[in-house]
C-alpha cells in the first residue's frame, strides 16, 4: 500500500489518540504535563472519526484501521459526547428498588452581596426548588445554613437545614467546614427521605469546602446503600481570564501562563484527592451512589479513576455533551453522578430550568438490582 500523506496523517492521529488516553491515566502529581495533553483527547477522537469516513470513501481496507480504533475507544468518546438516541427509560414495573438522587452545587445560596439579586429572589427560588424536590436523596455542595439563633437580617430565608430537612420530611447530615462569627454554617449536606443509619466525613488533608462526606441509608426494600457527596479542588481560574486568553493574542500572552500554572496546581491537588476517595470506596461493602462537583472534565485523571470503578450516569444513558457549568464557557460537564455495578441507571438529566447557581443541578434515577436478579 502506498504510504500517502493521508495515510501518514491517519497513523499520526491514531498515535496521538493512544498517547492522550495514556495521559488520562497518569496523575498530575506524577507527571503534570500529562494533565494538559489529556485535554486534547476529544480532538484526537473526533479527527479519528473524520479519517474513518474519509477512508471509507477512498479505500475501505485502510478505513478498517481508524474504524477499529474508534470501536475500541468508544467508551472514551461517550465520556464527552454521550449518544443513546434509541434509549427509552426503564419501565417502572421492572424489579428493583428505585432511588432518585438530586445533586447540586448551590453556591452558598447566593448569600454574599455580589451574588444576590433583587429581594434575594434566586436564593428563595433555589431553596424552594430543593424543598419541593421529589428526590429521595439530595447531595449539596457549597452549602450554607443559618440555624436558629444566627444573627441575620434575612429572617428565616437561610434556615436551609430546617427547611430542606425536617420540614420537608427528610433526615439530614451537614458536614461543617466553617461556622462564622454570626453563627452561620458552611460545608456540604446530604438530605434523605430514607433513614440514615450511619454517616461520616472524609478529609483531604485540612478540612475545607473541598472534602467528601457519606451516609448509609436504609431503603424500603431493607437494603442498605452508601451515598457519597464530594467536592474536589477548584480549577482556581476565573472565567473572565479564560475568555480573555482565547479571545486575542494579547490576552493569551497576558493571561495564558498564569492560567496554566493554576490549572497545574489544581490538577495535582484534585488527583491526590480522588486517590484518597477511591481507596475509601474500595473498603465499602454496600452498593454505592456518588455525587460530585469534580471541577474537572471527563478527559481527566480524576474522572478516569471514577469511571474505572463506577458507571457514569450521563455516559450510560445521556445524549449530547450534558454540560453543567452555568457560565460563558461551553461544553463544561464538571458535575457528575456515578453508580456501582449493583445499580442500573434508569434515567439522568441536567436541570437547565434551574439557573440560580453557576452549576446546573443534576438528577439521576437508579434501580438497585439484587444479586439474585443479576443472574437471571
Amino acid at each position: 500500500m502506498r504510504r500517502s500523506f493521508a495515510f501518514k496523517c491517519t497513523l499520526l492521529v491514531i498515535g496521538w489518540l493512544l498517547v492522550a488516553i495514556a495521559c488520562v491515566q497518569i496523575p498530575a502529581y506524577t507527571f503534570w504535563p500529562a494533565a494538559f495533553f489529556a485535554l486534547t483527547l476529544p480532538v484526537a477522537l473526533a479527527l479519528n472519526l473524520v479519517l474513518a469516513f474519509y477512508w471509507l470513501l477512498r479505500n475501505w481496507r485502510v478505513a478498517a484501521l481508524p474504524l477499529v480504533v474508534a470501536f475500541l475507544t468508544w467508551p472514551h468518546f461517550q465520556r464527552g459526547l454521550a449518544l443513546h438516541p434509541l434509549r427509552v427509560a426503564t419501565a417502572a414495573e421492572k424489579p428493583g428498588q428505585l432511588v432518585r438522587v438530586q445533586s447540586s452545587n448551590v453556591r452558598i445560596f447566593n448569600v454574599y452581596p455580589q451574588l444576590r439579586d433583587a429581594q434575594s429572589n434566586s436564593s428563595r427560588q433555589m431553596v424552594k426548588f430543593l424543598v419541593e424536590n421529589p428526590a429521595d436523596v439530595l447531595c449539596l455542595q457549597e452549602f450554607y445554613n443559618e440555624p436558629a439563633g444566627t444573627r441575620s437580617q434575612d429572617g428565616s430565608l437561610f434556615r436551609t437545614v430546617e427547611k430542606i430537612g425536617r420540614d420537608a420530611g427528610r433526615e439530614s447530615f451537614l458536614s461543617r467546614t466553617l461556622t462564622n462569627s454570626a453563627g452561620a454554617e458552611f460545608g456540604m449536606a446530604i438530605f434523605s427521605r430514607f433513614p440514615i443509619v450511619s454517616k461520616g466525613t472524609i478529609k483531604f488533608g485540612k478540612l475545607t469546602q473541598n472534602h467528601a462526606m457519606w451516609v448509609d441509608v436504609r431503603l424500603p426494600s431493607a437494603d442498605t446503600i452508601r451515598v457519597y457527596n464530594f467536592h474536589l479542588q477548584s480549577m482556581s481560574m476565573e472565567e473572565r481570564d479564560i475568555v480573555d486568553s482565547y479571545s486575542s493574542k494579547a490576552g493569551l500572552r497576558r493571561k495564558g501562563l498564569g492560567l496554566m500554572r493554576r490549572f497545574k496546581r489544581g490538577a495535582v491537588v484534585r488527583n491526590t484527592q480522588i486517590d484518597t476517595l477511591i481507596k475509601r470506596t474500595e473498603r465499602c461493602r454496600y452498593p454505592m451512589l456518588l455525587c460530585a462537583d469534580l471541577n474537572d472534565l471527563p478527559y481527566s485523571y480524576s474522572y478516569d479513576q471514577l469511571a474505572d470503578h463506577f458507571q457514569n450516569a450521563w455516559a450510560t444513558v445521556g445524549n449530547g455533551v450534558g454540560s453543567t457549568y452555568n457560565g460563558k464557557l461551553p461544553f463544561m460537564r464538571i458535575d457528575n453522578q456515578f453508580a456501582s455495578s449493583q445499580f442500573t441507571v434508569d434515567d439522568f438529566w441536567v436541570n437547565y430550568e434551574i439557573p440560580y447557581s453557576d452549576h446546573f443541578p443534576t438528577t439521576g434515577i437508579y434501580r438497585l438490582v439484587k444479586p439474585e436478579q443479576t443472574t437471571k
